[in-house]
């Protein structure tokens, strides 16, 4: 019984490809069930779901732009490029999902304050400069998931954790990772891939990311928690208030 409890886990998770754990320094404590109001740049529609979210903001990766906005949101600009460069190279393959710059964003800084957990920083190239590995997922206090890589991401053997910045599980890693630097090789503790991944995996299914369904859809299936949807709306409408000026 424990067996298949284990196995019917494991579907569900890796269907829907849940990050399966934010780290909890990062997170924001009392999320707030009603969004700020409206601000320059940030257009809300209420999902049927009654979960308010934060339509996405677009732009292109311009160095002008980048140092600005990097300055008054405070997402390091090494991350904030990945980030931009991930929405419009998603918006070229996957042109009716309309993702923006500060969803990714938003993702970024719940699951790992972009890169910077346990007080490590993204590299020139933007690489991590530590490994950002999640809980083992053995059933204590996780998901059970046994190891699907062999250790070989997040060195155990056993079970599965979720690795990099956008906190991948190694088997769904397997399914969307991307290079998104172009150096041949994807690589989930690269925040160029691990951003390109997370913007195809959020565009996947045909969702469209312009609408409230569809960009509450695409935040369910990185974490199936309502808290979690909050969490990312209430950051990437900070986002994209904050940057709304910039440039």
């Amino acid at each position: 019984m424990l067996r298949l409890k284990r196995l019917f886990v494991l579907s569900l998770v890796l269907g829907c490809a849940i990050t399966a754990f934010s780290f909890w320094a990062v997170r924001q404590p009392g999320a707030r069930l009603l969004p700020p109001p409206p601000q320059a740049g940030v257009t809300l529609a209420a999902a049927p779901s009654g979960i308010t979210t934060a339509v996405n903001v677009t732009r292109s990766p311009d160095a002008q732009w980048l140092s600005s906005a990097a300055s008054q949101t405070g997402i390091p600009a090494r991350a904030l490029r990945a980030y931009v460069t991930a929405a419009v190279a998603a918006r070229g393959s996957h042109p009716d999902c309309g993702i923006g710059w500060n969803t990714l964003a938003a993702v970024g800084f719940v699951e790992s304050a972009h890169g910077t957990y346990g007080g490590g920083r993204l590299d020139a190239l933007g690489q991590a400069s530590g490994p950002i590995v999640g809980p083992s997922l053995d059933g204590d206090g996780f998901a059970a998931i046994d190891d699907t890589d062999g250790g070989a991401l997040d060195h155990d053997a056993n079970w599965d954790h979720a690795v990099g910045p956008m906190q991948f599980i190694p088997s769904t890693w397997r399914l969307v990772g991307r290079d998104g630097n172009g150096d041949g090789t994807a690589d989930p503790f690269n925040i160029d891939d691990a951003a390109l991944s997370a913007a195809t995996y959020l565009c996947a299914r045909g969702r469209d990311l312009t609408t409230a369904q569809g960009w509450t859809d695409a935040i369910y299936a990185y974490n199936q928690s309502d808290a979690y949807i909050r969490k990312v709306r209430d950051q990437a409408t900070s986002y994209a208030a904050k940057a709304g000026g910039a440039g």
